[in-house]
């Protein structure tokens, strides 16, 4: 990545993100790179909290208390916080999942020999981010069947002549971009993280390897960076994770208003 047959350094590119083909080529079930990574991290997310909770014991060990610290975070920090115990407990399950399986497809980003974010790729961004909109009109029709699409199309106490400038707003931004948002977010910030640790650390290899003598400095500086930036990304991977399942439950919240 770092050099061509000239001796130049070439950075990343878009490419990254678009591997060769590993097993089932030429069939729909085509695996590459990334696609295998988002298998990882699932089957990750399933053994470490079926381990964690297999033989629950009233004072935990180590293990147990790490997974239920993460438990009672999507619990209580974000469900039961936004959408108080009942409603809380009603959609914990969705929100539990969609925190968790953000947060382990992004962190793939930085473990060694994954080196890429399982949700650096639209796919994943954009499944989760149509579940969030399919649960925010269910709440919404759920609780509200007669009356939810028309308040949240023509807003009680706007003078009707508005209507004409409100509803399309409304109807763009309730509908429509709430889940593009989402899945931009999400998919850009997993985007732009990895091609900046391959920046860094295809100039370290660079400047050690290739440029040598004096030039040997700068690959220090590109090595420092580059490990600041790995901190940096794993901050990123859990804020995303977070973000991510706090908006969706905000999104839940504003269907459940009593406005609706």
């Amino acid at each position: 990545m770092a050099t061509s047959d000239d001796g130049g350094f070439h950075g990343p590119s878009i490419e990254e993100f678009f591997p060769e083909v590993i097993f089932f080529a030429g069939t729909p079930f085509e695996i590459n790179r990334i696609i295998l990574i988002r298998f990882l991290a699932v089957l990750a997310i399933v053994l470490i909290f079926w381990i964690g909770t297999r033989r629950m014991k009233v004072v935990p060990g180590r293990f147990q208390s790490v997974v239920e610290m993460g438990l009672d975070f999507a619990r209580v920090n974000i469900a039961e916080d936004l959408l108080g115990k009942k409603d809380g407990r009603r959609f914990l399950p969705l929100i539990t999942t969609i925190f968790f399986m953000v947060l382990f497809m992004n962190i793939t980003g930085i473990i060694p020999f994954l080196n890429i974010a399982g949700t650096s790729v639209i796919g994943v961004p954009l499944v989760l981010a149509v579940v969030a909109w399919v649960a925010f009109i269910y709440a919404g029709l759920k609780k509200h069947p007669g009356a939810f699409f028309k308040n949240a199309l023509f807003p009680p106490g706007v003078p009707w002549p508005l209507y004409i400038i409100v509803t399309p707003i409304e109807l763009v931004s309730t509908f429509v971009l709430r889940p593009i948002t989402l899945t931009l977010r999400l998919l850009m910030n997993m985007v732009v993280g990895h091609l900046l640790l391959v920046l860094f650390f295809a100039a370290t290899q660079f400047f050690f390897f290739t440029a040598g003598g004096l030039w040997s400095l700068f690959g220090v500086g590109t090595l420092a960076f580059g490990f600041v930036f790995t901190l940096f990304e794993i901050l990123v991977a859990v804020l995303q994770a977070y973000v991510f399942a706090l908006l969706t439950t905000v999104y839940i919240q504003l269907a459940l208003a009593e406005e609706h």
